[in-house]
């Protein structure tokens, strides 16, 4: 069975759920099209994310909602219909009061996974997550969730893969801040977002560039390459109040290689070429949005599950002694797990 993703970026509007929620509407029925049956949005998309930390108290209630709230419930509403399971980024308003950075994750059958921000920096008043959030799908794969900055810790996704996550959904909203390390990224001038018709080739040399792209693959493919897992980079693109998200959605597989991704920042028609050389043609409004979509193949075995990114293999054999400590062995083109 073949089990396809698709991973968004685009431009939110802070404090505009309807518009936001129609972006969503709309680009959730591109992955229905393309016969995707998880698309993942960015963190915080939502209720918008950079201007939250010049919020006060009453005005960050106003904007969180629970998670039976009406954004959710509407994310909800859109994977019953389209048969399709939708992650996306809000402002929690836990039922003690309060604020969590969190991301629900709403499954065809109903069910909803929610996941707080295991390092939540924003606001001094949206507080910390306390658990790792890896769960069952119907397509037979787990699934764990790790939000922007938890990703930047080794530790985070290490464990989500220990509690058994084979795929790793990871919504982001950086690129293009202001990072403290002297060889972290910088911040992007808005005027090249905003020259982005005039100009592509600026703002794309950014997107591409040590303070998008290039930071990412510092540490994104090891996430996937040291745990064996897919991972599914999803991100805001654009201004965003005083910087500029560089988007660069992207799917990887377990041994850290590009599935695919996007960089582009004006609408045009490209052919795209995979790390393993097979083409795809694609057509996108990668102005404020793109949705990436990727196929993992999942086959049944007896005893056991394998996962196929074109060509490359991830076999998950059954511990016949689950207390045994586990090896990874690599080699040629397959990732094996096995017992010792």
């Amino acid at each position: 069975m073949a089990f396809k993703v698709s991973s968004v970026q685009f431009q939110h509007r802070a404090n505009d759920k309807a518009y936001n929620l129609g972006r969503i509407e709309s680009l959730t029925l591109q992955a229905v099209q393309a016969g995707s049956q998880l698309v993942a949005f960015p963190e915080m998309c939502l209720c918008g994310y950079w201007h939250v930390p010049k919020l006060d108290g009453a005005a960050l209630h106003a904007l969180a909602e629970p998670l039976s709230g009406p954004s959710v419930s509407h994310v909800a509403r859109l994977a019953r219909e389209h048969s399709i399971a939708i992650g996306a980024g809000f402002l929690e308003l836990a039922e003690n009061g309060a604020l969590y950075n969190s991301y629900a994750v709403c499954m065809p059958d109903g069910q909803v996974h929610c996941h707080r921000k295991l390092h939540a920096w924003e606001h001094r008043l949206i507080s910390s997550g306390d658990s790792f959030t890896v769960f069952d799908t119907p397509w037979g794969i787990r699934a764990g969730i790790l939000i922007c900055w938890d990703n930047n810790l080794i530790e985070n996704a290490r464990a989500t893969a220990l509690l058994g996550a084979e795929i790793l959904i990871a919504p982001h909203q950086a690129g293009g801040g202001a990072s403290v390390s002297p060889h972290g990224m910088k911040r992007i001038p808005v005027e090249k977002w905003i020259r982005r018709h005039e100009d592509p080739e600026a703002i794309e040399a950014e997107i591409r560039g040590p303070n998008g792209r290039e930071w990412f693959l510092r540490w994104l493919p090891s996430r996937a390459h040291d745990n064996g897992m897919f991972l599914v980079f999803s991100n805001g693109v654009g201004q965003d109040e005083d910087e500029v998200r560089t988007g660069n959605a992207m799917i990887l597989d377990p041994y850290g290689r590009i599935l695919v991704e996007t960089w582009q920042a004006a609408r045009r028609n490209r052919q795209h070429r995979t790390r393993s050389g097979i083409a795809r043609q694609m057509y996108g409004p990668t102005l404020d949005s793109w949705p990436s979509p990727g196929t993992l193949r999942l086959l049944d075995r007896t005893q056991s599950a394998r996962l196929v990114a074109d060509g490359s293999t991830f076999l998950r054999c059954p511990d016949p002694q689950p207390s045994a400590r586990r090896k990874n062995v690599m080699s040629g083109a397959s990732l094996t797990r096995y017992p010792d």
